[in-house]
């Protein structure tokens, strides 16, 4: 889809230069599409559908600013800054940011990035409906329609799944609306949304194409294997652990897709089209970039650093024979955290003293000279760490705005991770043939490299899979939704949460008076309220236009 970007890019651009010469023409507007002649020639679906794949994502051609707030399920602020309300990072800019708020105990229906999550989801709806109305206008091949139906209908299904997961009950719109009707349209049960990705996905699996057998071309288009993935999602937030193991089965069957032996470059736009790679936002540097390097490169860089780990994903990580993290260790050394620990915590966070770019990363909070001092004044990391994955070192352009590198949404590593842990959930017997298919296939990996799992005890297993997918997919924007179906959340987000150890800092903070033992920052506070806050309000603003969605 990248080489799509940049045809349909040019088309509009095309487009508006005609427009502006020949207003005073007596036809249809040139400056806008006329629905009457629109739908007529394939390029011009093939317009309409990337628009569809687009939906509010923020691109620029000119970067000149950041991207503020949530655009989209699928852009890097919508999907990985969700981490940022949970136990894996922190807002930079503090506990009154809109994702903190979401799990610290202050949630409201008032808070900015619901309004952001429900109107790009409706707006994507929309065109999704929109397209689906029209494209049989056009004289172009029945296959060609199929897919592309269908690839609509993906994009509708993923939005739903999306909505159910995190809202609850919601409209379930499958046409365009009038205005009246938007204003007094009603809610769906949760199942009922549900039940209609479900069917979605299931019935768009079998109209798309297979991974393998895109053109280069087409790459970031729907597939087979990704309809199937967002179906097994449901089926785990359903808790229909049978039907998601079936589901996450026809993916490996399909033998598609692999483990990448390079997992750094998953992430750094150096591996684009791995076989690993299911599903992923497509950017284009120049013409459909994104600013997240802007968002996450270091102070001393020009960066803003957004998003900061907390220690308590950097202690999730195991020591290198797979024994889990202790303080009281011996190999483990404050001053190099990723010292004899598993290599994915070093390509995923960016820690005191490492070497970055063509800089070494000092976030002391003693050295004032240093722009990425760990302070609450400077506008750099408030836990000591900065996000390494998705950061690339060999970026080359002057303009941290204009990155080209892809967003991965689904990896085959969740597909084999999730796999494993529905047989488990769904009671079947676990061996080592089925670990050594799925989990030890993940920590296997030529770079990571780690121990194979040998325990079956399911109580046991449980802790050490859930410990392994949160390692794996480490703020990839899926931590927030495993721990709301796992019935974790109210437990695991409630309490203190610190950032790095500095333990000879003068200027360490505390929460009060009190000093932490391992001399790590204290940096903040939840208080998930069970019961309250599994579900996101629906935006009061969108209940002050119509009172049936309250």
């Amino acid at each position: 889809m990248k080489k799509v970007y940049k045809n349909i890019f040019m088309a509009i651009v095309a487009l508006s230069i005609t427009a502006s010469c020949r207003k005073d023409l007596d036809r249809a507007p040139l400056d806008q599409f006329s629905s009457a002649t629109f739908w007529t020639t394939e390029q011009n679906i093939m317009l309409a559908l990337t628009g569809v794949y687009r939906g509010n994502i923020q691109m620029a051609v000119n970067p000149t600013s950041a991207e503020y707030s949530a655009t989209d399920w699928w852009s890097y602020h919508g999907l990985l800054f969700l981490e940022l309300a949970t136990d894996n990072a922190y807002d930079r800019r503090g506990d009154n940011s809109g994702f903190n708020r979401l799990t610290n105990g202050t949630l409201d229906a008032t808070n900015s990035y619901l309004g952001n999550y429900w109107s790009l989801s409706y707006n994507r709806i929309a065109r999704c409906n929109y397209f689906l109305e029209n494209i049989n206008k056009a004289q172009i091949d029945a296959a060609k329609i199929s897919r592309m139906s269908a690839e609509a209908r993906f994009i509708r299904a993923c939005q739903y799944f999306y909505l159910s997961q995190y809202f609850g009950a919601v409209p379930l719109v499958q046409k365009t609306l009038s205005l009246t009707e938007a204003n007094s349209v009603t809610k769906a049960t949760k199942e009922q949304v549900q039940a209609y990705a479900e069917s979605e996905f299931k019935a768009v699996a079998a109209l798309l194409p297979k991974q393998s057998v895109l053109a280069g071309t087409e790459r970031g288009r729907a597939t087979q294997q990704a309809a199937l993935a967002f179906l097994g999602r449901t089926y785990l937030g359903e808790q229909k652990f049978a039907e998601a193991a079936a589901c996450y089965k026809q993916i490996i069957d399909l033998n598609d897709n692999s483990i990448d032996p390079d997992f750094e470059g998953l992430f750094n736009g150096a591996n684009e089209s791995s076989r690993e790679i299911i599903f992923a936002t497509q950017y284009l540097q120049d013409l459909a970039p994104n600013s997240m390097l802007q968002h996450n490169y270091p102070a001393k860089l020009g960066g803003f650093a957004l998003d900061c780990p907390l220690s308590s994903l950097v202690e999730s990580y195991e020591f290198t024979d797979g024994t889990p993290f202790s303080f009281a260790d011996p190999r483990y050394n404050a001053a190099d955290p990723g010292q004899n620990r598993d290599p994915r915590l070093k390509y995923t966070v960016l820690y005191n003293g490492r070497t970055f770019k063509n800089i070494i990363y000092n976030s002391n909070p003693d050295d004032a000279s240093s722009a990425d001092q760990l302070t609450l004044t400077k506008q750099a990391t408030r836990t000591g760490y900065l996000l390494k994955k998705f950061n690339s070192e060999v970026f080359s352009g002057g303009d941290l705005q204009n990155s080209g590198i892809d967003l991965p949404i689904v990896r085959y590593a969740e597909v084999l991770l999730s796999y494993l842990e529905a047989k488990l959930e769904s009671g079947d017997a676990i061996d080592q043939t089925l670990l050594d298919q799925t989990i030890n296939k993940v920590r296997g990996r030529a770079s990571v490299n780690m121990p194979r799992v040998t325990e079956t005890n399911p109580s046991l297993l449980r802790v050490i899979l859930r410990r392994e997918r949160r390692n794996e997919l480490a703020l990839e924007g899926l931590r927030y939704w495993d721990l709301l179906r796992w019935k974790t959340i109210g437990q695991v987000l409630k309490g203190d949460f610190y950032g790095a150890a500095f333990p000879k800092a003068v200027n360490l903070r505390k929460k009060g008076t009190v000093i932490d033992p391992y001399g790590r920052w204290y940096v903040t506070s939840k208080a998930f309220r069970v019961g309250m806050d599994e579900l996101w309000p629906v935006p009061q603003s969108e209940v002050n236009i119509n009172p049936n969605l309250k």
